[in-house]
């Protein structure tokens, strides 16, 4: 009778471990009612720390894991992952994925980021058979892509740094520290002339600031003046212009009027005058004649025709 208990109670043992190994293995293999979609990732850039089941994120949340993880076929460049997620994970257009690195244990995930409210979720089977999700760098990715140029930058930097910090430019740092300490202490002593002359400089902006206030006020009182005054001149000249003006006119009608007669004393009357002046000079030389005749033999010689000298031949020899 014990014998037959114990066996019962051992067969019962072995079939609850039997049951529970098999509950175990339909969780452990994800036979259940969750439903997920898949999504391809194609990365140009090393995926160092991913593996087959690596995490995924959306903005930090984890909703799935990496299923697969290999080369391209027949584009060795680019790395093939594929994921699985959460049916309600908002995978829309417009989401990337790129890689992020766990801490610094070396492990990454992949991080989605990037939806949109109102935009259309990705449904369109890629190469592959699942949609794809556009990579981007960034993280250790985008740090491991990098690091060759930034390696090389830092290489070139040393570089300068040394040639800067040769002996010849460090003689020539000295110089220039020696002539700042130099300067410094010579400004150090010409403190109380600078501050005289920091003094008359105030003095003299101020003086500067009354000369302009004054400078404006002979403005104002210019411009009043000319306001005042200079609107009645104004006024005076421009009758005075207006009054020449009026002249000029009843000058050049006149001038037209009178030009015919004077046009006829040209032509006609003053050649006569021309004339008359001419008559009246032989007239005045004949009497100057007639008056030295006059003169010098009377009534006679004007009358009669005037004696010749007596001839001496005598004298002559």
């Amino acid at each position: 009778m014990e014998t037959r208990s114990n066996h019962v109670l051992v067969g019962s043992v072995v079939l609850a471990l039997l049951a529970g190994l098999l509950l175990f293995t339909v969780w452990i293999t994800g036979v259940n009612t969750e439903k997920r979609r898949c999504f391809d990732i194609y990365f140009s850039q090393g995926v160092g720390g991913l593996n087959r089941g690596s995490n995924v994120s959306f903005s930090g949340v984890p909703v799935g894991q990496i299923t697969r993880i290999s080369l391209l076929p027949n584009r060795p460049e680019f790395v093939w992952v594929r994921i699985e997620v959460e049916e309600n994970t908002p995978v829309l257009q417009g989401t990337t994925a790129q890689i992020k690195g766990v801490g610094f244990t070396g492990v990454s995930e992949i991080q989605l980021d990037g939806a949109v409210k109102g935009a259309r979720p990705l449904t369109q089977a890629g190469p592959q058979g699942c949609p794809v999700v556009p990579s981007s760098s960034g993280g250790l990715g985008a740090l491991l892509n990098s690091a060759p140029e930034l390696l090389d930058r830092i290489q070139r930097l040393t570089e300068r740094l040394t040639e800067l910090l040769s002996d010849k430019n460090q003689n020539a740092i000295s110089d220039i520290l020696e002539n700042v300490d130099s300067t410094t202490r010579v400004l150090a002593q010409r403190a109380p002339e600078m501050a005289d002359t920091l003094t008359e400089a105030r003095l003299a902006a101020r003086n500067a600031a009354v000369a302009a206030n004054n400078v404006s006020k002979l403005t104002a009182d210019t411009n009043r003046l000319i306001n005042e005054q200079g609107r009645p001149a104004a006024e005076d000249l421009r009758r005075s212009i207006a009054s020449i003006q009026q002249t000029t006119a009843n000058i050049d009608a006149l001038v037209g009027d009178a030009r015919p007669g004077v046009q006829n004393l040209t032509k006609s009357t003053l050649p006569e005058v021309n004339r008359l002046v001419r008559d009246l000079r032989q007239l005045t030389t004949s009497l100057q004649g007639v008056t030295q005749r006059l003169d010098q033999g009377g009534v006679t010689g004007v009358l009669g025709a005037p004696k010749l000298p007596d001839h001496n031949p005598g004298r002559s020899r």
